[in-house]
Order: structure tokens, then C-alpha cells, then sequence
């Protein structure tokens, strides 16, 4: 009994010496680790790039320009006057009533145009470069003739500008037409075949119109003027020329 007793002491005493070796061992090991962390030495980092401080700008009057413009209460302060928009243009004017043509005469000399400045008006012979109303005459031919009108040309033929009569329905003379005497249509053919020589429209180069009804034949003198009858695509002109 004795003897075993030693043996648990010898062992005891053992395990103890090898446990306080062992801690010795770690404790060692853990101081050098320790000693090893503290020798090492850290990078240090680089401290962060300063940026420059802007400058700060005396404050201003207008700097406070912005400010004052956008006030919803005080409209008047804002610089920038609005205007009226401007007036549309006027629309162009309207053109004119061309004038009637009553026929037209070339005797030699270029074609001359009877016209009247609207119907109803006394009508007189127009050459190339005339004006007539608000239109100037730029070129004539026998058929058709070119206006100038504010700077736009006009061109119409002579049965364009020819006047427009109305043309009214016959239902045949009324009763008392028919029962008036024969003689009375003979007196007035003879009144109206009665009016003949020259009228008061000039036609240049001396030569004059012919009275609206004059029925005396081509050829007959009268006051010293001859009448000339020539053809044209209105029919017949008649004229009268200083005899020569």
C-alpha cells in the first residue's frame, strides 16, 4: 500500500515538473512575440493633400442683381423693359379696275390703244410709255397690251379689256312699240346717221376719232380732216387724218 502511495507521489511530482516546464516554454515563446511586435516598425501613412482655400470676394451691390430681379413683389426693378410687339404690315393693296379698251390703231407710227380710264369715261389713244389711271403702258401689240402696275406686270388682250355690256333678253317690242308708225323708226335713223366728222379725242399724229354713230362713207372730208376705215380684229376703226 505503502509502496504505491510513492509511486502516485513520484508521478504527481512528474506531471508538475513537466507542467511548469511547459509553461515556462510558452512563456518564453509569448514574451519573444511580444517583444518581436513592439520592435517592428509601421509605415506611416502620408497626411492628405491640402486643397487651397478659395478666396472669398468682397460682396457687392450687384452682386444682388439676380436676387432683386426675381422678386415676385417688385417688378418694377427689373431693367429689362418688355415692348409691344410691332404692328402686323398692311395687306398689299387691291388692284385697280383695269381700264376699257375701245379699239385699237396702227397707222404707221406703232399701235395706239383707245382706252378710257374705267367705262363711261372719255377715251383717247394710249402709246407704249402712256399712263392711263394707276397703270403705265410698257408694251403694245395689235392683240394684247402689258401694264405695269406698282412694279407687277399685268399683260390682258384687247377683248379682255374690251367693255362688258349687258346683254338683256328680247321678248319682242312692247304693244305700244308695235303699233308706232313706220315713220317715226325712219327719223331716228336719220338722226343718228346724221352725226359724222371728227370727234374731240385726239389720237396723236394728228389724227382724231370718229363720232360714235358717224355713218358717212371712207373717204369724206370735213373740216379739213379725211375719214379712214381700216380693219381690226375689233372690227372696223374708223379715223380721221388731216388732209394732205
Amino acid at each position: 500500500m505503502r509502496r504505491n502511495l510513492w509511486l502516485l507521489d513520484l508521478l504527481l511530482l512528474l506531471g508538475i515538473i513537466v507542467s511548469g516546464f511547459t509553461l515556462r516554454q510558452r512563456w518564453f515563446e509569448t514574451t519573444r512575440r511580444e517583444q518581436a511586435l513592439l520592435r517592428q516598425m509601421v509605415p506611416s501613412t502620408p497626411p492628405p493633400a491640402m486643397h487651397q482655400i478659395p478666396e472669398v470676394k468682397a460682396l457687392t451691390a450687384a452682386s444682388y442683381m439676380e436676387a432683386v430681379q426675381l422678386m415676385l413683389f417688385s417688378r418694377d426693378r427689373n431693367p429689362n423693359v418688355i415692348l409691344d410687339p410691332p404692328p402686323p404690315p398692311p395687306p398689299p393693296p387691291e388692284m385697280p379696275p383695269l381700264p376699257v379698251a375701245y379699239g385699237m390703231v396702227d397707222i404707221g407710227t406703232g399701235p395706239t390703244a383707245i382706252l378710257a380710264e374705267k367705262p363711261g369715261s372719255p377715251h383717247h389713244g394710249y402709246k407704249a410709255g402712256d399712263t392711263i389711271g394707276a397703270f403705265k403702258i410698257v408694251a403694245m401689240s395689235t392683240k394684247e397690251v402689258l401694264f405695269d402696275w406698282d412694279g407687277q406686270p399685268v399683260k390682258k388682250t384687247f377683248e379682255e379689256l374690251a367693255e362688258k355690256k349687258s346683254t338683256v333678253a328680247y321678248n319682242g317690242p312692247p304693244p305700244d312699240a308695235q303699233a308706232a308708225p313706220a315713220p317715226a323708226a325712219q327719223s331716228t335713223t336719220t338722226a343718228i346717221g346724221a352725226q359724222k366728222g371728227p370727234a374731240d379725242v385726239d389720237m396723236g399724229n394728228q389724227t382724231k376719232a370718229c363720232v360714235p354713230g358717224d355713218a358717212s362713207p371712207a373717204g369724206t372730208v370735213e373740216g379739213g380732216m379725211r375719214k379712214v376705215v381700216t380693219k381690226s380684229p375689233f372690227g372696223d376703226v374708223c379715223r380721221w387724218e388731216p388732209v394732205k
